[in-house]
């Protein structure tokens, strides 16, 4: 049975190492665990040393963020399954079991994400990722239990395993050759959404993505970016509509980015109502971002005839803001 390795991304984050490496290495069962450190200027690469000398340290020698940050830990890494873990994550007793056991018996299964619930309300799903990710025909992203900021309590429901569209970087679990025949993350994208276009790119080979719901782990989120930082509202309008020209047909994708200069329109019109004006300048910032990079993310497109239909609704805003339903098995699925 392949072997898993934890690989912990890390800047800065002595106490969050503190907090959660503990939990890690007590409920790890033998397998590596590696911290990936980008660059950090605190103590985090002393602290790792001195307290868990058998955890294998990869320096960075920069802060490229989460995809450079693994894209270049990885080819450090020997084990043929990664899990792409992040430093905010509480873990459980027998967490990796359900994942190593589903991996050995589906070969065709390239990417795994657990449950992952929220550690500041144990009874509820965490905002990136909770039950395996979907995508609206506007590329828009939502979850089994977390559409928008709606986040459903954990009551067994999505216990089960289940194909989904992506998974969550928070914790990701993907075969070490997936990820080298993908070519690795997108390093434009810097944070958020890359690991949308890694699925979206191993969807669009035939590979398959699962939620494995008997494995659980508990996210903190808002480490690096929390949801008031604009910077994390550009990436995240920005990056998704990378993704959308980069894994859909073109005369697909341009009608597409046409609707979302509408959509995302009406969305800094909202910030704009709650008087949060540096959110609304984002989105701005995110179109002139995304536009001015156009030609250079053209020439990633792959040309792949097993593109497949990549959403589950054709719009998870029109379900959610005018239909009124706000949990994932209320939606009307196409």
């Amino acid at each position: 049975m392949p072997k898993i390795a934890v690989v912990i991304l890390n800047w800065n984050g002595v106490q969050l190492l503190e907090r959660f490496l503990p939990l890690v290495i007590k409920h790890s069962n033998n397998h590596k665990i590696y911290v990936a450190d980008n660059a950090s200027t605190d103590t985090s690469i002393r602290y790792v040393k001195e307290n868990f000398p058998g955890v294998k340290i990869i320096q960075n020698t920069s802060n490229g963020g989460y995809a450079k940050g693994y894209n270049d830990a990885l080819p450090n890494v020997k084990e043929d399954l990664f899990c792409l873990l992040n430093s905010d994550v509480e873990v459980t007793p027998n967490w990796l079991t359900p994942i190593e056991n589903y991996f050995n018996e589906n070969k065709n299964t390239a990417i795994i994400q657990p449950k992952i619930l929220d550690l500041k309300k144990k009874s509820h799903f965490e905002y990136a990722g909770a039950a395996g990710g979907f995508l609206d025909s506007f590329g828009y992203p939502f979850c089994r239990g977390r559409i928008f900021d709606t986040l459903e309590e954990d009551k067994g429901q999505y216990n089960d395993n289940l194909p989904i569209f992506w998974a969550s970087g928070a914790c990701l679990f993907i075969r070490k050759a997936t990820f080298f025949n993908l070519g690795g993350f997108d390093e434009d994208y810097f944070a958020h959404q890359e690991e949308i276009d890694l699925c979206w790119r191993a969807q669009n080979k035939g590979l398959e993505i699962m939620y494995v719901g008997a494995s659980t782990v508990y996210h903190l989120g808002g480490s690096t970016l929390n949801e008031m930082n604009p910077k994390k509202t550009f990436l995240n309008f920005r990056n998704s509509l990378y993704s959308i020209v980069k894994n859909i047909p073109i005369y697909k994708a341009f009608f597409i980015v046409m609707a979302r200069l509408l959509l995302d329109g009406i969305a800094g019109l909202r910030f704009l109502s709650q008087m949060r004006f540096t959110h609304c300048l984002a989105i701005v910032k995110a179109h002139f971002s995304f536009y001015w990079n156009l030609p250079k993310t053209l020439k990633k497109k792959e040309l792949n005839s097993r593109t497949k239909k990549y959403y589950l609704i054709k719009s998870v805003v029109w379900s959610y803001f005018v239909n009124g339903y706000k949990e994932f098995n209320n939606l009307v699925k196409d």
